[in-house]
């Protein structure tokens, strides 16, 4: 069985995620930093008879982001995919004109060297054996500048920036890199249900036709 490490782990998408990565015949690693929901997260899955399982880890503490991945490893062995998704952390997204130094290093943080750091617990392993996914999730702001979102915006288009380039130097070497930027509506019950853009995550990474999309695939008219 494949193994999918999911990276920022939540009740939303990562749990939408798990579901789906699961019914397809992945064991599930939960990380994010909260090891009480993690486990009941995990308690969930099994119930549903996907093999799943927390590691509690900040994914801004390099140290505790190793030991996690150090821990799943000796759980699951081989990490066959890894899924980051990015969050703010306790900084609310502020529009450009009330953007602060602060509030941009916090998110910038969070995002972008979360998912250095994350990226680079696999790499080498993904390399040597010339297979693997990595997987990022961002909004839509990393394709679509707006005002309203001055700090995370600034993240995202960054996370996007090394999400191409890991994915120019990766492709030759048999490592798959995509990203999906979805819309921040997403809401259970909708029609941006976390389910659904689990749906196209799983299809995205599947067919690897190519490195992005958009949830909903329309939605970048939609803003123009």
């Amino acid at each position: 069985m494949k193994t999918i490490a999911i990276i920022g782990a939540g009740p939303g998408l990562g749990f939408s995620l798990a579901k789906t990565f699961g019914r397809h015949g992945f064991r599930i690693a939960l990380v994010s930093r909260n090891q009480d929901k993690l486990n009941q997260y995990a308690e969930q899955l099994n119930g549903m008879g996907i093999e799943a399982k927390g590691f509690a880890a900040d994914i801004t503490n390099k140290m505790q982001l190793t030991a996690a991945f150090q821990q799943i490893r000796n759980t699951f062995g081989t990490i066959d995919v890894v899924e980051f998704s990015p969050h703010n952390g306790n900084v609310q997204t502020t529009p450009v004109l009330e953007t602060t130094d602060e509030s941009a290093h916090l998110i910038f943080s969070n995002v972008v060297i979360g998912a250095i750091n994350t990226a680079r617990q696999v790499i080498p392993e993904m390399i040597a054996r010339g297979q693997g996914a990595i997987l990022f999730t961002s909004e839509l702001s990393a394709m679509i500048p707006s005002s309203m979102f001055g700090n995370s915006g600034i993240a995202m288009s960054g996370l996007r920036n090394y999400i191409l380039n890991l994915h120019e130097a990766l492709l030759p070497h048999g490592v798959f890199v995509g990203h999906l930027s979805i819309s921040p509506l997403i809401k259970k019950d909708t029609g941006f249900d976390p389910d659904q853009v689990a749906t196209a995550w799983y299809e995205l990474y599947e067919n690897r036709s190519h490195v992005e999309e958009t949830f909903p695939k329309s939605i970048k008219q939609l803003m123009n």
